[in-house]
């Protein structure tokens, strides 16, 4: 359908959206219809619109109240794709773990996921869905801005709190961003609104995937196949945190906090070795060769494809068990302590192994940290770090061609030497 805008200088046509999608955005603009014989104006939010008399006055609250918009999420949620549950993964603990830490503390930077094809590495990072904590957010605001943290708001909501005005709060879920391979540089950063630029005269940002990612997940599927131009884009924002667009005469900054995901195949292409370090941990993921563990592994894919939300209700309390220890561990994180000693030795161990920078030492800490959370300690444990240190080293250490013994290998071979 379309409205027509009347006036003295100019005509405007402004279409509405197909409703064939519940999206939230959709459902919000008709939340009351009342029809009336006044005036004979048609209004639309807070454009009016001209009508002959007589006919019916159509009225559109767009007054978007945080209970209506909660509704029309929820609808939207229940219309959505099911997920498979990420307790019915069978095997692949080490992807797993990784995952699961990087959820506790997103500070770690993320997780590389390389191995064969079909071992469900994208299937078991979409499954993070579910177990995404809440957080809290500016409602309306389109950079999920944290209404306490200066560093991850936009300039809208600082403008707002500069003026002493009050934000309306929401808690909503971890934002997992995808980004596919054909994005082009434009839909990922941002660019100008044509439709404001036609609508109004004016120049208006318009958000990408990177405002959306931001306090959330951004997940790159075969992210060694992404194009040169978006991997420097990745870079810069995972630099800094934030994102900066010039173009079409608009300047605009704005934050980019996010996890990083990404998954492929070794034989499809190495990884440019600038991104390869920006992930925090680096997880790989085997076939599974134990028959009887395959044949599980089809018999539970099976099941979800012929009755996915049967299948989703049978894990449903393993899901909200492991929910708890998240939302558990993430609120005791900041008590969990590491010793001194066990601080040098890590150090020591980047440092016989060459380690380039200070990215490895950095990262281990944190991760051996955010597992004593997760096993609910306050206090790390060598162990812990034994797990942890070889998804926070193995793609950090300098490639020999000559070496026929696995990076991971080499860095447990280190721990346990300086350790012991």
């Amino acid at each position: 359908m379309a409205f027509a805008l009347g006036g003295s200088s100019s005509t405007a046509i402004l279409a509405s959206r197909s409703l064939s999608s519940p999206s939230p955005r959709h459902f919000l603009p008709l939340l009351s219809l009342t029809p009336a014989h006044g005036n004979g104006k048609k209004s639309i939010g807070s454009i009016r619109i001209q009508g002959k008399k007589g006919r019916p006055q159509v009225q559109c609250n767009v007054a978007t109240e945080i209970n209506t918009a909660e509704q029309a999420v929820n609808i939207s949620k229940e219309s959505q794709r099911p997920v498979y549950p990420f307790a019915a993964i069978v095997g692949q603990d080490e992807m797993k773990l990784c995952l699961l830490l990087n959820v506790i503390d997103p500070k770690i930077g993320g997780v590389m996921i390389m191995g064969d094809r079909g071992t469900g590495k994208s299937t078991t990072v979409r499954s993070l869905v579910d177990l995404l904590p809440e957080i809290r957010v500016v409602f309306g605001d389109p950079y999920n801005s944290d209404p306490e943290d200066p560093e991850s708001m936009g300039i809208e909501v600082r403008e707002s709190l500069g003026k002493g005005e009050q934000l309306s709060v929401v808690m909503t879920k971890i934002n997992m961003v995808d980004l596919p391979l054909g994005a082009t540089e434009d839909r990922v950063c941002g660019t100008i609104d044509i439709e404001k630029a036609l609508t109004e005269g004016v120049k208006a940002f318009e958000p990408g995937l990177l405002a959306k990612a931001n306090r959330g997940i951004l997940y790159v599927d075969e992210v060694n196949l992404l194009d040169d131009h978006l991997v420097d884009v990745l870079l810069d924002s995972a630099a800094s945190g934030w994102n900066t667009v010039e173009r079409e005469g608009i300047s605009i900054s704005h934050p980019a906090r996010f996890i990083l995901i990404g998954s492929g195949n070794p034989e499809e292409g190495e990884l440019r070795p600038q991104l390869l370090d920006r992930f925090g941990m680096h997880a790989q993921v085997g076939t599974v060769r134990d028959a009887e563990l395959r044949v599980k592994i089809v018999e539970e894919r099976a099941r979800f494809d012929q009755n996915p939300k049967e299948f989703r209700e049978s894990y449903k309390a393993e899901q909200e068990k492991l929910q708890q220890q998240i939302s558990s561990a993430r609120s005791s994180l900041s008590s969990v302590q590491i010793d001194q000693d066990l601080k040098v030795k890590i150090s020591r161990v980047c440092a016989e192994l060459n380690v380039d920078g200070l990215r490895g030492d950095i990262v281990t800490n944190r991760a051996a940290k955010a597992l004593a959370a997760l096993k609910g300690r306050d206090k790390v444990a060598a162990e812990d770090i034994a797990t942890v240190i070889p998804n926070c080293l193995r793609h950090r250490l300098r490639k020999d061609p000559l070496e026929s013994i696995d990076s991971g290998l080499l860095v447990i071979e280190k721990f346990y030497e300086v350790f012991s």
